[in-house]
């Protein structure tokens, strides 16, 4: 399959358009990631997406919209808490889920009676959706892999397997959405990302969070959300935690003397560290963090490393997306270094 790089002009988002009209599927910017888009009431093109992506079907999709009005046809019911979220949230970086209509695929919703629904910030691919559906996408990567925050992510990974991919630069945000239920007598948060459980709480009053967000799967459990899964955002190379303070860090650190790896740090531990480094941000920047981790995880395997060592990061505000990400990624692989000082 040769896969198209198109514009974001305007003949171009028509194009793209057409293609999942005609039951294709297309890599979009947003502002999180860029998604793996293909219409989200047609169960055969939906397919594609967890072809094109080597994805578990058991994996639920998020449907993206691009006005409120689309979101009554997808949801038996849009309840109170849920229009408090969009009014404070919508377009931006929060997912929220809702019990779903008849129209929506099994397909999206991994057989479950609920359907994730968000309505993104980023004008392309508002565009994209207002001229063809409300598209099911999930991020545009091999499934397991860091999710793609530029073209040349989506490329190294799609190309040949979609039909088309927009350029929409660099994304903002850089790890996925915030991810809510509202199914439930009290909202749970399922997934962290730019919008904060703190400032959900603000919002709505009294908030969950999933136990799975900092902690594997229980046994059984199904994934009520993506993201959900045991190990997630991967690169190839293994991926350690270090958790513990700077001198235990930078003393465990340097004892290491392997060619193949490589240390995911703060840019203040720079200064203090032997192996070569993979800055994520500064270390109280939690949304620059986000923005720069699914690089530097792609940067590793680059570079050819084989073992990447990571601080554990701050589980605070997008800190705690960072977190969750980052846990995935080393399959819940952490190290307390009080335990070896």
């Amino acid at each position: 399959m040769k896969t198209l790089i198109l514009s974001s002009d305007n003949e171009d988002i028509k194009k793209a358009a057409e293609i999942i009209k005609q039951g294709g599927i297309v890599a979009m910017p947003t502002e999180t990631v860029y998604g793996l888009a293909a219409d989200a009431l047609n169960g055969n093109a939906v397919r594609k997406i967890f072809e094109a992506k080597g994805r578990p079907m058991d994996n639920p999709l998020i449907v993206h919209i691009s006005d409120i009005s689309q979101i009554y046809q997808l949801v038996k019911e849009f309840p109170q808490r849920a229009e408090i979220l969009a009014e404070n949230f919508w377009p931006g970086p929060l997912t929220i889920i809702l019990p779903k209509s008849d129209i929506i695929p099994d397909e999206v919703s991994a057989g479950l009676d609920t359907v994730a629904i968000r309505f993104p910030s980023h004008e392309t691919a508002q565009r994209l959706i207002s001229l063809s559906a409300p598209l099911a996408a999930p991020s545009a990567n091999l499934s397991g892999s860091p999710s793609p925050t530029t073209l040349r992510h989506v490329r190294d990974d799609m190309n040949g397997r979609i039909d088309a991919i927009i350029d929409g630069g660099d994304c903002e945000v850089g790890v996925e959405s915030t991810v809510v239920t509202l199914a439930e007598n009290i909202p749970m948060l399922l997934r962290p990302g730019g919008i904060t459980a703190e400032q959900l709480h603000a919002a709505i009053g009294e908030l969950k969070i999933a136990n799975a967000v900092t902690n594997p799967l229980a046994d059984g459990e199904k994934a009520a959300s993506p993201g959900m899964k045991y190990k997630h955002y991967s690169p190839k190379a293994e991926v350690i935690l270090l958790d513990g303070e700077n001198a235990s860090f930078y003393r465990y650190i340097n004892k290491i003397t392997d060619s193949n790896t490589a240390v995911l740090c703060y840019n203040e531990d720079i200064k203090y560290i032997t192996l070569p480094s993979i800055p994520i941000g500064k270390k109280h920047d939690y949304s620059e963090q986000a923005h720069m981790l699914f690089t530097a995880l792609r940067k590793a395997d680059e570079m050819g490393f084989t073992a990447v060592y990571a601080r554990c990061p701050e589980k605070t505000g997008v800190g705690l997306a960072v977190y969750n990400r980052i846990i995935r990624a080393a399959g819940f692989n952490i190290i307390s270094l009080e335990d070896t000082d």
